[in-house]
C-alpha cells in the first residue's frame, strides 16, 4: 500500500486542483473521507479549540501528534499536518518531521511567524514574523530530517497576514523554496481574494500554492486554478458548523420536558454505528464462531 505522502504527491501530479477539508479529531477526519475529499487538514485552531485553549502554542506537539495519529489510523486518504511554527527552533523541526513521518502524516505545515504565536485571524492579534533567515533555517532542518522524500514540508508565509504586503511575501516564498519547502501556502485575512490571486501571479516558483479562503468565501474554486493554485484548504468549517450544532441542540435539550420537544437534526445510530464499523465486529464475531465450530470448540 503506497503512503500517504506518495498519494498525495501523485493526486498533486494527476488533478487541477485538491480539495482538502479540515479536521480535529478521527470521527471529523473520517467524515472529510466519506465525503470524497482529496486529504484531511489537521488544523491547529480547531484541534486547540476542541481542546478549549487558545490557538497561541499552548499545546504540546507530543499533544497535536496524537491528535494526527488518531486520524491517520481512521483513514486511509492523506493527512497535512499544521504545525504552528514549528514548535521551536531547527531542532524542533528535526523531530517533529521525523516523529510526524513515523506515524504516517504525508506532510506538514510549518508558518514564518515568531514563537509563541497567535491566530492569524483574531482581532488585533499578534502576527510578529520571524526574520526570513531564520525560518529558512527550519526549512533546512525539515528537509534534511526527511526519510521519506515524498513527504511534504508546506511553507506558509503570513507576510499578508502581517500587513507587510504582496512583494515581501514573494520574496519570502521565493526563499522558501530555495531552502528545500516542497509546497507554499499563502494566507491573507482580507475578506476578498484580491491580493492572494495577485501573489499568485507574481509567483514564479516550480512548487504548488495553497490557499485557505477562510475569510474570502466567495472565492471559487475556478478562479484559484485559473491562478496556478494547487490546493484549497477549507481549514474549520467543520469545527465551527459542529460548535453551531451541539451549542443549539444542547440549549433546547435544557429547556424542554422530553427529547420529542427538541427540533433536531441529526444522525441516526446507524450513522454512527457505520462510521464506527461495527457491524465488522458482529461479522468478524461469526467468522470466528464458524471456526470454532469447525475445530470442534462449538457443538451445532
Amino acid at each position: 500500500m503506497s503512503s500517504g505522502s506518495k498519494i498525495l504527491r501523485n493526486k498533486i501530479k494527476e488533478k487541477s486542483i485538491l480539495k482538502i477539508g479540515g479536521a480535529f479529531d478521527g470521527m471529523s477526519a473520517k467524515l472529510v473521507e466519506i465525503t470524497d475529499f482529496d486529504a484531511v487538514w489537521a488544523g491547529s485552531f480547531a484541534i486547540s479549540a476542541t481542546h478549549a485553549v487558545p490557538d497561541a502554542s499552548i499545546m504540546t506537539m507530543t499533544e497535536f501528534l496524537q491528535v494526527a495519529k488518531n486520524m491517520v489510523d481512521s483513514c486511509e486518504i492523506p493527512i497535512i499536518a499544521d504545525c504552528d511554527t514549528g514548535f521551536g527552533g531547527p531542532a524542533n523541526v528535526t523531530y517533529l518531521v521525523r516523529q510526524y513521518e513515523k506515524i504516517g502524516v504525508a506532510g506538514i505545515s510549518i508558518e514564518d511567524k515568531i514563537f509563541p504565536k497567535q491566530n492569524s485571524l483574531l482581532e488585533n492579534g499578534k502576527q510578529e514574523l520571524l526574520s526570513e533567515k531564520d525560518f529558512v533555517a527550519k526549512i533546512i532542518a525539515g528537509k534534511e530530517a526527511k526519510i521519506e522524500q515524498d513527504f511534504l514540508i508546506i511553507a506558509r508565509t503570513e507576510a499578508l497576514i502581517a500587513g507587510l504586503g504582496v512583494n515581501e511575501a514573494i520574496q519570502r516564498a521565493t526563499a522558501y523554496e530555495n531552502a528545500g519547502a516542497d509546497a507554499i501556502l499563502i494566507h491573507s485575512k482580507k475578506n476578498t481574494p484580491n491580493e492572494v490571486l495577485e501573489f499568485a501571479d507574481l509567483w514564479h516558483g516550480k512548487i504548488p500554492l495553497i490557499a485557505i479562503p477562510t475569510t474570502y468565501t466567495s472565492v471559487k474554486l475556478d478562479d484559484l486554478k485559473n491562478h496556478g493554485f494547487k490546493m484549497v484548504i477549507y481549514a474549520n468549517q467543520t469545527l465551527r458548523v459542529a460548535y453551531y450544532a451541539m451549542n443549539k441542540s444542547l440549549k433546547q435539550m435544557k429547556e424542554v420536558q422530553s427529547l420529542d420537544q427538541v427540533n433536531f437534526e441529526h444522525s441516526s445510530m446507524e450513522d454512527i454505528f457505520n462510521l464506527q464499523k461495527m457491524y465488522k465486529i458482529k461479522n468478524q464475531e461469526k467468522e470466528i464462531e464458524d471456526s470454532l465450530k469447525k475445530m470442534g470448540y462449538i457443538n451445532e
